[in-house]
């Protein structure tokens, strides 16, 4: 059985909130997407890539990771499509990283550089891998922690849902434990609030509402650059882990 809170806010700079996230425990689908492409193309964007995965997977009866990936596939499609009927929506794109609830594993999707985290027997490791500039072209040219990290082409993304085709969608199966978290995040807090400091809010005993609003608080007095979401997960009655 699955607990499940989210929570997004604008951020300190930004007016407008371009993430947008989906919880829907019946469903067992959850979703966020962080959008660009400025103001109205960028919360277009996410939106739209959003409901379309939520129509996708409410038009099926599979469950498995297929089923999430071919629904990225066709929001890519509709968002691309959408762009090309009006001018101030041309450009707009969106990441989208989400989890489908499939018996007792969890399918996992992401495009572009929203994450998702597991906190499982204390630790606290990554399971999507960012699809940037900085970590599909900077590591592999050799370019240290470092470097990345102040390296101008650092945030790009090298794919987006409605920017590129043919689509690369990552994909994972998980198979959590009893206690185990789930974190799903925007550029906003992980690229603000070091992973250590995440991961002794996710450790607490604190509630899932609490956890999340206090990771947004810590994004926030970190200056809160850019909009903040945090979609919390915890499995608290599944099988033992065999990921």
């Amino acid at each position: 059985m699955l607990d499940v809170f989210g929570v997004s806010d604008p951020g300190c700079v930004r007016r407008n909130n371009e993430d947008y996230f989906f919880i829907d425990a019946e469903l067992g689908l959850y979703l966020l997407a962080d959008g660009m492409g400025g103001a109205q193309a960028g919360e277009t964007a996410s939106q739209l890539a959003v409901e379309t995965v939520v129509r996708c997977v409410r038009s099926t009866s599979e469950r498995s990771v297929n089923t999430l990936t071919e629904a990225f596939k066709e929001a890519n499609r509709k968002v691309k499509e959408t762009a090309a009927t009006a001018s101030h929506l041309t450009g707009m794109g969106t990441t989208l990283v989400g989890v489908l609830e499939c018996g007792d594993t969890l399918a996992i999707a992401s495009v572009g550089d929203s994450r998702a985290y597991v906190l499982e027997n204390g630790t606290f490791t990554p399971i999507t891998e960012d699809q940037t500039w900085a970590n599909e072209v900077g590591r592999k040219l050799g370019l240290d922690e470092q470097r990345l990290r102040s390296h101008p082409m650092r945030h790009v993304l090298t794919m987006a849902i409605g920017v590129e085709s043919p689509l690369r969608v990552h994909s994972y199966v998980v198979n959590p434990g009893p206690d185990v978290h789930l974190l799903l995040c925007s550029d906003g807090l992980h690229g603000v609030v070091a992973p250590d400091s995440m991961a002794q809010r996710l450790r607490d005993g604190s509630s899932l509402k609490d956890k999340c609003q206090c990771l947004v608080k810590m994004a926030r007095d970190a200056g809160g650059p850019d909009n903040i979401t945090a979609v919390l997960i915890h499995s608290n009655s599944h099988k033992p882990a065999a990921r």
